[in-house]
């Protein structure tokens, strides 16, 4: 018998470390190879993580809310077989009687694993510290109870760059008073703020009749992401109407041809998506981040497709290099998120590094939107239901009165480094592309 070590996968650039949030097998159970073994959960999206080996679970080293670094080992699972398990990444251990040297071994690392998370500052619903503050924290040894007694300076009571060095400097001798700012989170996330003096609302007091319902934790997530892009952003929309009726006839002829030969519904989400793609590489000022008085010009068009979760919630997929795929291959990518998204069986790697952003409020009936734009991304656009609706149609004959499909598109974005020239003009290419439509295509 052999031993094999779980550990943490690596879930994107960006992704250092998850909280486990629940164990979905218990020590003593058997696990077939690609099951489920625990589920985690980052800043960005809760995922599961399965086991590569066969075998039973004999050792969980860590518990539920304790957080994990990427690469540590979480459990040792007991597989059948002798020496190599033909995996490369398996990292396996012979358990043939251990020398006490290799149980001192063993120990020492278990122990090394759980001591790591301990030292390890991390954010909550209430504090919450960048990464460069915790770096700080860490290099000073400063743990996470002396972290969480900082008076913070910044937005909310944040701990900023500032407040930590002055508390380094001032360390052992007093305590740091911070300047009398704001420093306690506002207890309403839509309190008004004025002259940085948090304003509470008056408390809902519930009547015996209310029913309290707690947030998901997602739910908390997208709600905070949501307010902290109010506040970041200036958000300006411009509207236009087009006429989709080339297209709502193009589909309804081919679609059944291309789900028989692909496989795939051909929805009307991925013709729009190439669309915008088409756009953003004609007007790359929008394909941008913003931070720091500096305009980082995105290389890549990596567009994100709004989703329902089953909870309700919404998640930001991603399709990468969106200008490289061919309708096609632009489908299969929706598609596959979509599926994926309503499985909750996303990836970090599935909603990170998205630089422009898609809703579609007409899947809800709505004609049009003001989207919030999805930091820090500087623009996003909403996809109006698509209505039969009469309309005044020019032709060299005259005009005349006709049956036409038209939707609305309406496009949110960052005041502060797109005008309203670009914004208008952004979403005029996008009702070009659609309305220029080649009926006659085949894919």
């Amino acid at each position: 018998m052999a031993k094999f070590e779980l550990k943490l996968p690596k879930m994107g650039e960006s992704v250092a470390e998850a909280t486990i949030t629940s164990w979905l097998k218990e020590v003593g159970e058997t696990i077939e190879a690609d099951e489920a073994v625990l589920e985690i959960a980052t800043d960005k999206v809760d995922s599961e993580v399965p086991s590569e080996m066969e075998g039973v679970l004999v050792e969980r080293l860590f518990e539920v809310d304790d957080v994990v670094q990427v690469g540590q080992t979480i459990a040792i699972i007991e597989i059948s077989g002798e020496g190599e398990t033909g995996s490369e990444d398996a990292d396996v251990v012979e358990d043939e009687v251990p020398e006490p040297e290799e149980v001192k071994a063993l120990e020492k690392r278990v122990s090394d694993a759980k001591e790591a998370v301990t030292n390890t500052v991390v954010s909550s619903e209430d504090r919450f510290y960048s990464p460069l503050v915790k770096n700080i924290a860490k290099a000073e040894g400063i743990d996470q109870a002396e972290l969480d007694r900082i008076s913070g300076t910044g937005l909310e009571g944040r701990v900023t760059k500032t407040d930590i060095l002055t508390y380094i400097e001032n360390r052992g001798n007093k305590p740091v008073v911070s300047a009398p700012v704001n420093n306690t989170k506002p207890q309403n996330a839509s309190a008004p703020v004025v002259n940085n003096t948090a304003t509470l609302e008056t408390p809902v007091i519930p009547s015996g009749n209310d029913e309290i319902i707690e947030m998901s934790r997602m739910g908390k997530l997208v709600a905070n992401h949501m307010v902290e892009s109010a506040k970041t952003s200036v958000h300006v929309q411009s509207f236009i109407e087009v006429d989709v009726t080339n297209i709502w006839n193009w589909r309804k002829k081919v679609k059944d041809a291309f789900f028989k030969r692909e496989g795939e519904n051909l929805t009307f989400t991925p013709i729009f998506m190439e669309a915008v793609a088409k756009s953003l590489r004609d007007f790359p000022m929008i394909n941008i981040s913003f931070q720091d008085g500096k305009v980082i010009k995105k290389k890549n068009i990596n567009l994100g497709m709004a989703a329902a979760l089953p909870d309700g919630n919404l998640i930001v997929p991603v399709i990468k290099n969106a200008d490289q795929l061919n309708l096609i291959g632009m489908t299969k990518n929706v598609n596959d998120l979509a599926k994926r998204a309503r499985d909750n069986k996303l990836k970090p790697d599935d909603i990170q590094d998205g630089t422009y952003t898609v809703t579609n409020v007409g899947s809800f009936g709505s004609i049009m939107g003001t989207p919030i734009i999805n930091q820090p991304q500087v623009a996003i656009l909403a996809l109006g239901a698509i209505r039969k609706v009469p309309a005044v149609i020019e032709t060299p004959q005259g005009d005349f009165i006709g049956i036409r499909y038209k939707m609305f598109l309406s496009h949110s974005y960052d005041h502060r480094v797109v005008n309203g020239a670009q914004g208008g003009l952004f979403i005029k290419a996008v009702k070009d592309y659609l309305e220029a439509w080649d009926v006659d295509q085949v894919i």
